[in-house]
């Protein structure tokens, strides 16, 4: 037999009431009280693992956990889900977040992005790759190294991978940032930045250094002299910046110019 009471508050005792007409239970016997329904278990804290970020924004991790649930529900089946780009930077100077997800097969990017910006109100800037895709472009493409050299993932990630130098692939980069000598008054600072930033990562490729963005940002300082915060914040002198500039493009343009007639010749 049960019967179902509700504890009541006493003035010295708590107490749970039972029917007097009742089958079983009489007086003076022993009997347990325990809840009727068992109360919701805790969630366990959404456990993110965190690569050379050392400190974030609580609203910004929010964000971040909000974007890596979407993801989950829009995709049953995944590699890993990765944050990356501006957003890890302090502050809150980011336009939108970079959202690397590794699948097999190819996934309804839009939809993700879509319901991304509905939920946080930020836009989203997806990133589909599968396995082998990612591990070439880590061994050939130093905008992935930068990429992934700052991250937060759901799962854990460790990449071992060589160092290929695509001299064709180098070329198509270098190109993007020719568009700051040829437009250098009309660019913000965050557009000089990113271009500057591209540069200079090609530069420590091409002599086979790791790429993240703290040794990019350091090199910047040292080639080109200027601070960062004056990078973005567009208040850099244009001759000298732009000779100095001018001066490392040419540089590298050549190296990679010989990079593709060596290997032209060798084929």
């Amino acid at each position: 037999m049960e019967i179902i009471g509700k504890v009541s508050k006493g003035s010295k005792m708590d107490q749970v009431y039972i029917p007097k007409n009742r089958y079983g239970f009489p007086i003076g016997n022993y009997v347990v009280i325990k809840p009727l329904e068992k109360p919701p278990e805790e969630k366990k804290p959404e456990k993110l693992y965190f690569y050379r970020v050392k400190e974030i924004e609580p609203i910004k991790l929010e964000v971040i956990k909000e974007v890596v649930k979407i993801v989950e529900k829009k995709i049953e089946i995944y590699g890993n889900i990765i944050i990356t780009g501006s957003i890890l930077e302090m502050g809150f100077n980011f336009n939108d977040i970079d959202v690397l997800i590794l699948t097999e097969s190819k996934i309804n990017q839009e939809s993700v992005k879509k319901e991304i910006e509905r939920k946080t109100g930020i836009k989203a800037h997806i990133i589909n790759l599968n396995n082998k895709e990612l591990i070439n472009g880590l061994e050939t493409d130093p905008l992935y190294q930068m990429m992934l050299s700052k991250c937060i993932s759901k799962k854990r990630f460790v990449y071992k991978t060589g160092h290929k130098i695509d001299y064709k692939l180098l070329d198509l980069h270098l190109l993007k940032s020719r568009i700051l000598i040829d437009n250098f008054d009309i660019l913000s600072g965050n557009e000089k930045y990113y271009l500057v930033r591209n540069l200079l990562a090609i530069k420590l490729y091409l002599e086979k250094e790791k790429i993240n963005n703290e040794l990019v940002n350091k090199e910047i300082k040292r080639t080109l002299g200027a601070d960062i915060t004056d990078i973005k914040e567009n208040i850099i002198e244009k001759k000298d910046f732009l000779r100095k500039y001018k001066l490392i493009y040419r540089q590298i343009f050549a190296k990679i110019l010989k990079g593709i007639e060596n290997g032209a010749k060798q084929k």
